[in-house]
């Protein structure tokens, strides 16, 4: 019975070893950090300056890898591949819960090979418009849209984006059915409502801002039930005349399934300290989001909150499946 006794505890203190060898020895090599929007969008600024700091503290670079297309999909399937050792991890938004209902056959399962790591922001959406087409609130979008059925077309960065999501609740909000036109990335989309060639999206406050500045887009409306610091003179959507309606956009870290939980919490612990520095939290504030550290307990939760929150809103909304 001894030998039965000193056998396990040998293999428990190896184990314990290991772990602690692993979680210490993190990270031994460069990290990186997948992306499934395009540069400069929403998702790509907030990887960008988690990404810094951290390679700044442990020393090892840190590379945002943007590997875009299919609404973040493509990206994410990379990761679900990936060696769960903490060195690969993707950066996801509120898009990667919508696509586990939305997409019939998915390359993955989005609750069983992801683990979460940590949240790291919320923000609004803002809706905008080209200044050419004369629309200066929402009232008047709506207006616009329903004195030309069949021809006005809105923009997004693809299917499962939280562009097109906040699009398609606006548009059963308010009773209408324009075109929907994807991009592969929220700068093309801005691109291309500049040029006229699609008359509204729902963009990032950070994809957006600088462009709103500079009077070469129409802020209509933020998404969420309060106001965007980086745009404090925008109303919500529910000053604007719908009562109630609240998107947030959030943004946070998932690693493979079976990345050990020393290393997690180690990556948890050093994203809460890079949001708790001034720099950052200022940097974000300008963006429009606002820190949300979290445990990887608390992101897995999140997120299969919205996996079931979302699949409501598909069947809710009538969104059609692909």
């Amino acid at each position: 019975m001894h030998k039965y006794f000193l056998a396990a505890f040998v293999a428990f203190a190896l184990l314990a070893n290991g772990t602690a060898f692993a979680q210490n020895n993190f990270p031994n090599r460069p990290i990186r950090i997948l992306c499934g929007f395009g540069v400069g969008g929403g998702t790509d600024v907030v990887a960008r300056v988690i990404g810094q700091k951290m390679a700044d503290n442990w020393g090892e670079s840190v590379v945002v890898d943007n590997r875009t297309g299919a609404g973040g999909i493509i990206a994410t399937e990379i990761l679900s591949r990936a060696n769960p050792d903490g060195h690969s991890l993707i950066i996801v938004a509120v898009g990667h819960a919508f696509a586990a209902s939305y997409y019939k056959r998915l390359p993955y399962d989005t609750l069983k090979d992801f683990s979460g790591v940590t949240s790291v922001s919320d923000a609004p959406n803002v809706l905008v418009v080209a200044p050419q087409i004369k629309v200066k609130t929402m009232r008047e979008l709506i207006v616009y849209n329903k004195s030309r059925p069949d021809q006005v077309n809105f923009a997004s960065a693809g299917i499962s984006s939280a562009a097109y999501i906040n699009a398609e609740l606006f548009n059963q909000a308010a009773g209408v059915k324009p075109m929907h036109v994807p991009y592969k990335t929220m700068p093309d989309a801005l691109t291309n409502i500049i040029a006229g060639n699609v008359q509204f999206v729902f963009s990032s406050v950070s994809s957006a801002v600088a462009l709103i500045k500079a009077n070469r887009l129409t802020a209509l409306a933020v998404s969420t039930k309060y106001r965007s610091p980086a745009l404090p003179e925008v109303p919500t959507m529910a000053e604007s005349g719908m009562p109630g309606f609240d998107f947030s956009v959030w943004y946070g870290l998932l690693a493979p399934a079976g990345t050990p939980k020393p290393i997690k919490d180690k990556l948890a612990n050093e994203v809460g300290r890079i949001l708790g520095l001034q720099d950052v939290k200022d940097r974000l504030l300008t963006l429009g989001a606002t820190p949300r550290p979290s445990t990887p307990a608390e992101f897995d939760e999140l997120v299969r909150t919205d996996v079931a929150r979302m699949a409501r809103l598909i069947k809710d909304v009538g969104i059609v499946t692909e």
